[in-house]
């Protein structure tokens, strides 16, 4: 399944072009991690990939798609759910603008 990709919403110009029953957006309106004061940063080299970040971010933006995981910047908020729950302690919380050390 493709990531969702940010597309320029445009409002329907009469009643009948609104989406009636369930359907898949697929899209998102815009990106939503403008007001990020810290940024989850992954330590591949402690990681375990037990997956345990990707399952309880809130927005879904932890890729496990690739050989590593990745955080998708565009629409983390910074919450920082992932780094509480990663055992390993291979997720740290860098405030936005500083360098992670990567």
């Amino acid at each position: 399944m493709d990531r969702p990709k940010v597309v320029k919403y445009t409002p329907p110009e009469c009643v009948e072009d609104y989406p009636l029953g369930a359907f898949q957006a697929g899209h998102l309106v815009q990106k939503n991690a403008g007001w990020r004061v810290f940024r989850p940063v992954i330590d591949h080299d402690k990681c375990i990939g037990c997956l345990r970040c990707f399952l309880v971010c809130p927005d879904g933006v932890i890729d496990k798609s690739g050989e590593k995981l990745e955080i998708d910047y565009d629409f983390c908020k910074g919450c920082g759910v992932c780094a509480y729950e990663c055992k390993v302690n291979a997720i740290r919380m860098v405030k936005e603008g500083e360098e992670a050390d990567e």
